[in-house]
């Protein structure tokens, strides 16, 4: 069996062209495996059923391993015996059928208008790296891209005259996307008075460091700390904290829930629905306050 998780690391080295990491991460889920397999007196794959599987997942569960790790050990078993029948090696796949572990649904990690408003507050409008700074964090609340979208828009992405961005994300999938007036005002100001200065080559992106190469992703991390430091932002504070909170306040102050799919680029709307439970503590208040008929006969009487 070991000689057949070596032949398919090797495979999916040259074959695949996998990462160093990627095929770490496989051979160090193969190898506990194989050393279940073994201690259950297992010495061929063909030996392997479908019930040592689920043993093996029940095994990985009771250590309390988590349910993504799990899940990720059962995806480089499927692999693997994939590549077995490939090879012939093995003539049935005993893990074709077995139910995968359920993910657990979490809600996606919000902070309140304030803490935004805070955040946005924390550069210094006088310094050209707070003016870009701004400009980022502006753009990134705005719109609700991705950091590996903001980091990758170019000048020629966006439209001043006609306030919007054009954003290419995966598959070369372009969405048109609103700036709004504040972003607008804070790219503007950015394109005026500081991009020409930090700039040292021709470079096309829109967002440059202090190098006046592309800013990346790395970079604008640890400026996204440093400010959200700066603002007493409780808790973790990262790129998609901001895209989720683009997405909560937008349902929550009304918002169709299908411009809000189309603008954050989701394929499928059920995505986008998970907003919808974030919101609902303050949809239900604010129906509370606006309905006539929803306060109680009480409230009326009186």
């Amino acid at each position: 069996m070991r000689v057949h998780l070596r032949t398919f690391i090797q495979y999916l080295q040259e074959g695949r062209r996998l990462s160093a990491n990627t095929l770490s991460s496989y051979e160090r889920d193969l190898s506990l495996f194989l050393d279940y397999a073994e201690s259950q007196g297992i010495s061929v794959v063909d030996g392997i059923q479908k019930h040592h599987l689920s043993l093996y997942m029940l095994q990985l569960k009771q250590q309390g391993r988590a349910v993504a790790t799990v899940s990720r050990h059962m995806v480089s078993i499927r692999a693997f015996f994939h590549y077995l029948i490939m090879q012939r090696h093995m003539l049935s796949d005993p893990s074709i059928h077995l139910e995968m572990p359920k993910q657990e649904k979490r809600l996606p990690k919000i902070v309140t208008i304030t803490d935004v408003e805070r955040l946005l507050a924390a550069p210094d409008p006088e310094t050209n790296a707070g003016i870009r700074d701004l400009a980022m964090l502006e753009v990134l609340y705005a719109t609700g891209i991705r950091v590996s979208e903001l980091i990758s828009l170019d000048v020629e992405h966006i439209n001043l005259s006609m306030g919007f961005i054009r954003c290419i994300g995966s598959a070369t999938k372009e969405r048109i996307i609103p700036l709004g007036s504040v972003a607008t005002d804070a790219l503007t100001h950015y394109l005026e008075q500081v991009r020409a200065k930090l700039l040292k080559n021709n470079e096309t992106a829109l967002f440059v460091n202090q190098q006046g190469a592309r800013m990346t992703r790395q970079g604008f991390w640890k400026i996204l700390k440093k400010y959200a430091a700066e603002a007493g932002i409780e808790g973790e504070m990262t790129p998609h904290t901001l895209r989720h909170s683009f997405a909560a306040h937008l349902l929550e102050n009304g918002a169709d829930l299908r411009a809000v799919q189309e603008m954050l680029g989701h394929a499928d709307i059920t995505t986008t629905q998970v907003y919808v439970q974030v919101t609902k503590p303050r949809i239900k208040e604010v129906y509370n306050l606006a309905h006539p008929r929803a306060r109680s006969k009480q409230t009326n009487s009186e």
